[in-house]
């Protein structure tokens, strides 16, 4: 399996396995993810940079990365990017590990400190802070927004994994694509960590000024925890939809902001956890 040279550099790596298959054996090439740390810090003019976070991701789209992470977090608090930086080749041998967001003003480090507190809280008996401070970060939904078929529903599970181009490769990839509501991609990111995945999408489009997503479906490749709702109902998603299961913060996270939440998408099949009315089940309802 030859390197993707569409891909970005360090995405897919090649190592040496010894694969076992019954009685025979084989020592061969193999493509495995790649997984680098990567420094996020934001500074505002004449501001000394503060570092926010280190995460753990698949090297590729840095500046998309950062910028999702820091909007999907509550982070900006109205500030506006004015460019990004990467690290000094000068002082680091990778220095897309590093990367600087510039904003018009002053980044408040205080954010950083209660960001990193209700995350603790979420783990707490109930998770009511975590749920109170998204939701004073979202902006409330439209009440005029599109009913969704549930062909549409059902088709995007294929139309994420066929534009899985690195996960084809390796298999050890998260995804999240984000959808038109006639069920067409509009664009997918890849990543080792599925919350890595879903903020460089949604970085992709803060880079085109296209928040809120009011008019778009999230469909991620893996389960959905309480930050995949968090992040996803900051930029506006109305519909989230998954492979696999929720978590129960995250259902009441999405029923309190008013997202449909699907789970279990496979085949013909899904379970609707929250605010139903925005899938097209009438045939289904009329035949009980």
């Amino acid at each position: 399996m030859p390197l993707d040279p569409d891909l970005p550099i360090r995405h897919v790596t090649s190592t040496k396995v010894v694969a076992v298959r019954g009685s025979e054996l084989e020592v061969r090439d193999d493509l495995v993810v790649g997984e680098e740390p990567l420094e996020i810090r934001a500074a505002g003019p004449r501001q000394d940079p503060v570092q926010v976070a280190v995460t753990m991701r698949t090297p590729g789209h840095e500046e998309e990365l950062a910028l999702g992470f820091l909007t999907s977090e509550g982070l900006l608090a109205g500030n506006e990017v004015v460019g990004v930086q990467y690290g000094d080749p000068g002082v680091m041998a990778e220095p897309d590990d590093s990367v600087l967001v510039r904003l018009a003003r002053r980044f408040d480090p205080s954010l950083v400190a209660k960001r990193n507190f209700i995350a603790t809280a979420s783990c707490g008996i109930c998770g009511k802070a975590s749920i109170d401070d998204v939701a004073i970060r979202c902006e409330p939904l439209p009440k005029n927004l599109p009913v969704v078929s549930r062909k549409v529903i059902t088709s995007m599970p294929d139309e994420l994994r066929a534009a899985q181009a690195a996960f084809e490769r390796t298999g050890g990839l998260h995804a999240a694509g984000l959808f038109n509501t006639d069920g067409t991609l509009v664009a997918i990111r890849e990543d080792v960590g599925r919350h890595n995945a879903l903020d460089k999408l949604i970085g992709s489009r803060v880079r085109v000024r296209e928040l809120p997503l009011w008019d778009r479906l999230l469909m991620v490749s893996g389960r959905v925890s309480f930050e995949i709702v968090q992040k996803a109902a900051v930029a506006g998603v109305p519909i989230i939809c998954a492979v696999s299961a929720p978590s129960d913060l995250a259902v009441r996270l999405a029923d309190r902001l008013g997202v449909t939440l699907i789970g279990f998408l496979r085949g013909d099949g899904f379970n609707v956890y929250s605010h139903d009315g925005r899938i097209d089940l009438r045939d289904l309802m009329a035949a009980r």
